[in-house]
């Protein structure tokens, strides 16, 4: 590919039981790397800020609500607020799930502008919808509960459900968001070969644990 894939991809760490060594060593391949962020969960977000410094151009990534997406949207915004504090200069968070399923829209609009409002001026906002637990409809729905919210981009999953991303739904998510918003694809994308059919799929952003695979033309058997 002639696009720049390290500067696509939010290198990412946020299986529950990482340890400082894991996080020290994604953050070093990050700064080589020149990725285009690090993805961390909010208890790393100041270390990283600390380790990124020098690198403005590797962004700090946190998640938010994360990864059930089933708090309250003051939690959410709390926090936003708290990551920003802490150096994150991008959230991904995750969409009230249940409440898109039962047609509560205008809980689900407000639930992410709750955290765009947060971010709002400082930091990019990221919208998980987790793609795996939901119809092509309500696919649909998400994307465009998360553009009138004034989201920056719509991200396809987690990495932690049943399901990650796919061709199918990003070329969907990209085709209902228009070329204004990003879309990131996310869980699964393991491989150049992955990473190569999101991005023509309509993918400018990949989060994959396996960045350094990916970039080698290796590869990797992580989830995430």
């Amino acid at each position: 590919m002639t696009t720049n894939l390290a500067g696509m991809i939010d290198h990412t760490l946020l299986k529950a039981n990482a340890v400082k060594a894991e996080v020290m060593k994604l953050l070093q391949e990050a700064k080589e790397h020149k990725f285009a962020s690090v993805c961390v969960n909010p208890t790393w977000v100041k270390t990283a800020s600390e380790f990124l410094q020098d690198t403005p151009e590797v962004k700090v990534c946190t998640v938010i609500g994360f990864p059930l997406g089933a708090t309250t949207s003051e939690v959410k915004a709390f926090e936003t607020k708290n990551a920003i504090e802490h150096g994150a200069d991008e959230v991904d968070m995750v969409i009230n799930i249940g409440a898109l399923k039962d047609q509560q829209y205008d809980l689900v609009e407000k639930d992410i502008k709750a955290v765009v409002e947060a971010a709002k001026g400082k930091a990019l906002t990221k919208v998980i919808i987790e793609t795996c637990l939901l119809s092509d409809e309500e696919k649909v729905k998400a994307c465009q509960l998360a553009v009138s919210a004034g989201a920056d981009f719509v991200k396809t999953s987690t990495g932690f459900s049943t399901g990650g991303a796919t061709v199918e739904d990003v070329a969907l998510m990209r085709k209902t968001v228009g070329s204004e918003v990003g879309v990131k694809a996310s869980g699964g994308v393991r491989s150049l070969k992955d990473a190569e059919a999101v991005v023509n799929a309509g993918a400018n952003r990949i989060g994959a644990s396996s960045g350094v695979q990916i970039i080698n033309g290796q590869q990797s058997t992580s989830s995430y």
